[in-house]
């Protein structure tokens, strides 16, 4: 098996990094949430989703990218959200928080409805284009992270993986972690083979991640 080196993302170049701060300079406004296929928003434009474990950032990193401090309201107890919540982003996308996994305190009817409703939406929405898998820092790649990844392979999704947190760690250990989720990574045929490292306090990595959903429309 041919193993891919799975680097950090480059910061974009000025012209990149323009256009990914205007299309995230436009307008973001929450649509709706949605518990079933049949409450899915057209599939008229570009879409993103995110996904990642309880706890992991998620809300604050969407908020951190569209420059709103609320717009993903992050709950106090993980796995509270059980929609897949859809977010239109200037009028060409839309920005799809997943429900969090990972949860412990879910009944097992609820977690197993969570999961037909994911499996159901990645593998029957034509005009998603990447999902982001969040990782936390401080973390690495844990097993219920390995489920996801799966699913995204079987689903034929794209994904590119995203540190987030990277600011609660020190240097050597965020370098001991980046090499343990590129070795997980090495099994996922759908993993896009670039890493986006990121601190939603900080703000490092926003502008990588912003450029990297703007240039998505030229693929």
């Amino acid at each position: 098996m041919t193993t891919l080196p799975f680097p950090i993302a480059e910061e974009p170049d000025a012209a990149m990094m323009e256009r990914g701060r205007k299309l995230f300079a436009g307008q973001t406004t929450f649509l709706k949430g949605v518990v079933a296929m049949s409450g899915l928003p057209p599939a008229d434009r570009l879409e993103v989703c995110f996904a990642g474990r309880s706890n992991v950032g998620k809300s604050s990193l969407i908020n951190a990218l569209t420059g709103h401090k609320a717009l993903a309201r992050a709950s106090n107890t993980p796995g509270r959200t059980q929609e897949i919540n859809y977010f239109t982003l200037a009028d060409s996308h839309y920005l799809v928080d997943l429900p969090g996994y990972g949860f412990a305190k879910a009944p097992v009817a609820v977690v197993e409805k969570w999961q037909n409703l994911l499996k159901a939406y990645l593998s029957g929405r034509p005009t998603l284009r990447r999902a982001f898998v969040l990782i936390d820092a401080r973390h690495g790649v844990k097993a219920v992270d390995k489920e996801i990844l799966t699913l995204l392979d079987k689903s034929a999704v794209p994904f590119q993986t995203v540190l987030t947190k990277a600011d609660k760690v020190k240097t050597a250990e965020l370098e001991t972690v980046i090499e343990q989720v590129r070795a997980s990574l090495q099994a996922h045929p759908a993993a896009f083979p670039e890493l986006i490292v990121t601190s939603s306090e900080k703000g490092d990595g926003i502008a990588t991640l912003r450029s990297t959903i703007a240039a998505l429309a030229d693929s």
